[in-house]
């Protein structure tokens, strides 16, 4: 398999990989332009931009956009995260000059008919609603916002509702203006794709596109502290985040080593001690996420009300034991499972497209694979008892409670227990 990375001469980027044996291609466009790029007042827009991208176009309507992929067997689709929003379609290989002029057409011929806002503008807060009432998805926004307070990374994805009820055509085409350039913009395809004949199109579709000034992002603050919030629910949620490093920073990979070990799988710390060994939950787990300039491990479990008095003390304990005891097993295990995890879920040309547009988002390369492994293999066991301490006693902390909640103890008593 083979990378390619070409710059056109008004900065964007193109990135492709060719899988051989495939039929098929993924190719999309990353724009660096998600949550934490909106202004307080914007809070929202990037996620309703994304869904207005498919409402129609000088060339196309609603529509025609579905029929021209779908006609051919293909899929389009798009997502908003909190530093990026994504629009990538999977067709057959005949069909990737099509998807590459659709999506082309989508980011920079939409139209924003009022009409059309007006209907999405129904759908987005279906879909707010539709996340205020799911407990074990609600809980992680709530978390963020409580690590991340008065921050753009620290606002909802979705937005609020006032908000959202509010926006009209001039604010989606002002956020375009501001934050789709194409030095902001990464063209990634894999599969069954050929490299020269992306970049010609690329040249044809957005190389006269005009450099945007740089746009400054606030940068992450961590603060931590506690959102609860009581209800009659069926199970008690719970999740807590602790500050971790950025994904450029050199202990990126010891902190996904980390959150593995602790909370990865059934074989974790986490699993065995508190739902094999105590069943006091169903569902737990670990997980690292980061971004440029920050990132959170979060621990989650779902649990009844009477076991809120202690699970959350009990992880805490456990984290601190970690600190102490992790071996070279559990370190070896947790090695494994991220490169497991990491190949396997490169086997898709999906997969392998998104990875190549982040990878050139955040380091400006894409590194080999090979590169990635040694550095998941190169994280030791003394390092992970060190990274452990922190997270364990001194890394800020953020709590965020739900459901039958009232037993659970405090952020104060949370904080004293790390010091003890």
């Amino acid at each position: 398999m083979t990378v390619n990375l070409t710059t056109l001469s008004n900065g964007f980027r193109i990135v492709t990989e060719a899988m051989p044996g495939l039929q098929s291609a993924s190719i999309g466009v990353w724009v660096g332009a998600g949550g934490r790029h909106e202004r307080p007042e914007q809070n929202g827009i990037a996620h309703f931009l994304e869904h207005m991208a498919f409402k129609g176009t000088t060339r196309r309507n609603a529509l025609q956009i579905a029929e021209v992929i779908e006609d051919v067997g293909g899929y389009i689709n798009a997502y908003t995260s909190r530093e990026v929003t994504a629009y990538y379609a999977r067709v057959l290989k005949d069909d990737v000059p099509l998807a590459l002029d659709v999506i082309a057409d989508i980011l920079r011929n939409s139209i924003f008919d009022t009409r059309e806002i007006e209907v999405e503008r129904g759908v987005i807060l279906s879909e707010i609603g539709q996340a205020l009432d799911t407990p074990d998805d609600i809980i992680f926004d709530w978390l963020q916002e409580r690590a991340y307070p008065e921050q753009p990374l620290g606002r909802t994805i979705l937005g609020p509702e006032d908000r959202v009820s509010s926006f009209a055509r001039a604010d989606f085409a002002a956020f375009v203006a501001e934050h789709y350039g194409p030095e902001q913009m990464v063209l990634s395809a894999a599969g069954a794709v050929d490299h020269d004949a992306i970049v010609a199109a690329a040249e044809t579709l957005f190389g006269d596109m005009k450099p945007l000034p740089a746009m400054q992002t606030e940068a992450a603050r961590f603060e931590g502290g506690e959102y609860r919030r009581e209800k009659v629910l069926e199970q008690a949620h719970v999740a807590i985040g602790f500050e971790s490093p950025d994904y450029r920073s050199s202990d990126a990979y010891v902190a996904q080593v980390y959150a593995a070990a602790l909370g990865g799988g059934m074989s974790s710390r986490l699993f065995q001690e508190l739902r094999e060994k105590r069943g006091l939950c169903y569902t737990i787990f670990a997980q690292a996420g980061a971004y440029a300039d920050s990132g959170m491990t979060t621990i989650y479990a779902g649990t009844s009300g009477a076991s809120m008095a202690e699970l959350p003390l009990l992880v805490l304990d456990e984290m601190r034991r970690a600190a102490d005891d992790f071996s070279q097993a559990e370190t070896d295990r947790a090695r494994a499972q991220m490169k497991a995890g990491m190949l396997m879920g490169l086997e898709g040309a999906s997969s392998r497209a998104e990875r190549l547009a982040r990878m050139v988002q955040i380091w400006g390369r894409v590194p080999p694979l090979t590169e990635v492994v040694e550095k998941i293999d190169a994280v030791t066991v003394a390092e992970l008892r060190a990274y452990g301490a922190r997270m364990a006693q001194r890394a800020p902390m953020a709590l965020a409670l739900y459901g039958p909640v009232a037993q659970a103890p405090d952020f104060e008593g949370l904080v004293a227990r790390r010091a003890a």
